[in-house]
């Protein structure tokens, strides 16, 4: 059996923990520079507020039903979603961390007719020691236990627990499941899906196994035997190292100086590097894009990215935000108002199988020593306590205006009781 835990709400939670005011009220997340909707509660998708919607649309809606309005706390959600994991860690037997918010379980060796009350349990734990609320999903197959976790939410009086193990419930579940909410089951594959008459799992279930792989290759005949509680899908207790590692930012504001553009690039390269090394991987190539607002169509639009490659794989920041830098000033045109930048790593293998070259000239020891002290600090510190000097200290075109604390993180913002 597998189960799928699954953070209710989770930004929403985290910023709740700590701010118990906004418990009962509609609460929004924004995304970097205060952009759009990330993340509603309950509350909110009542008020019918949309996953994206721009915050500069919904000012109104916000002042008229006094939403709380929040900007993204990636640190503090990081770190909390860091202490769910460990509480189900001890809960379960192995967990399989699928996402900030989500954890596959194995739950072998649990007896089957008292699996509801465990998952229960599991919920009433998870609560206790991190305060967040999670709904834990079981099932024969993973797909089927995120669908169990997606009813948990949708039925309260199941107290955040589903089990879906009879047949004549998993049919009845699934005739009613829209099909593109089924997990595997993408944009463009539930289009094709609908468009041929397919409105629910249930209708998917009973496609020819032949005419799903045609259509949909391997990866959908493996959701179609998971919707039909055959496993397909196999439990990792170690997630697969990233193929592609991507930083970008819209600006608050446009920018049309090549000196902040570099401080920009350099920060999102600097914290590309440190997600590398954090899996144990090296990157042969780097990509770095400029793009001006494609929204604003009284502006002038411009959009360019260059490659560049690494003679020897690497890991160093250093490196990396020198390609990066170097790329930037390739593709930069003045005279255009620049709206969001990235950085994007490719060519991604582990820092075992790196293979060098006799013309090397960067001391890989050193480097290596040096990058393991950037990383031990900050660990230590604080995130940017050390920083390569071409970023800056400044963060460039951010507007963060709704910002918590780093409650767990940052001994300036440890909550202050007073009794």
């Amino acid at each position: 059996m597998y189960g799928l835990a699954d953070c209710n709400n989770f930004f929403v939670s985290c910023e709740r923990v700590f701010n118990p005011k906004l418990e009962g009220r509609p609460v929004v997340v924004l995304s970097n520079n205060d952009g759009c909707v990330i993340a509603r509660s309950n509350e909110a998708k009542a008020l019918g507020i949309k996953m994206g919607q721009p915050y500069f649309q919904m000012k109104g809606l916000v002042e008229h039903h006094h939403i709380a309005v929040c900007s993204a706390n990636h640190v503090l959600y990081g770190d909390m979603s860091a202490r769910v994991m460990a509480t189900l860690r001890k809960l379960a037997p192995e967990i399989e961390i699928y996402s900030i918010d989500e954890a596959f379980l194995n739950l072998e060796g649990f007896a089957m007719d008292s699996l509801a009350e465990q998952g229960r349990e599991m919920a009433r734990i998870a609560r206790r020691n991190t305060g967040i609320p999670i709904s834990i999903g079981m099932a024969s197959t993973k797909t089927l236990a995120k669908i169990a976790a997606s009813l948990c939410k949708r039925y309260p009086r199941l107290h955040n627990s589903c089990l879906m193990n009879r047949p004549e419930d998993i049919d009845k579940v699934l005739h009613t499941f829209p099909i593109e909410k089924v997990w595997g089951i993408g944009r463009r594959y539930s289009r094709m899906l609908q468009n041929a008459g397919i409105r629910t799992a249930y209708d998917f279930t009973q496609l020819p196994s032949a005419w799903v792989q045609a259509k949909m290759s391997v990866v959908g005949l493996r959701t179609w035997q998971e919707l039909r509680g055959i496993p397909a899908i196999g439990f990792e207790q170690m997630p697969a190292a990233k193929q592609q590692i991507c930083t970008s930012r819209t600006f608050a504001h446009p920018i049309d100086q090549v000196d902040e553009l570099h401080k920009a690039v350099a920060t999102y390269a600097s914290l590309c590097a440190a997600k590398l090394r954090k899996q144990a991987s090296v990157c042969h190539a780097i990509q770095v894009f400029i793009v001006t607002n494609r929204h604003r169509t009284d502006l002038p639009l411009f959009y360019d990215s260059r490659i560049e490659l690494f003679p020897v794989a690497t890991d160093s920041t250093l490196e990396i935000v020198e390609r990066a830098t170097a790329a930037l000033h390739k593709i930069f045109v003045a005279g255009y108002p620049y709206k969001r930048a990235g950085v994007i790593l490719l060519d991604i293998q582990p820092k075992t199988a790196v293979q060098t070259t006799l013309f090397d000239t960067v001391d890989r020891t050193k480097h290596d020593r040096l990058m393991e002290t950037l990383d031990t600090l900050n660990a230590h510190y604080g995130r940017d306590t050390l920083v390569v000097a071409s970023r800056g200290f400044e963060p460039v075109g951010v507007n963060r205006n709704h910002l918590s604390k780093h409650y767990t993180t940052d001994w300036n913002d440890i909550i202050t009781v007073k009794v």
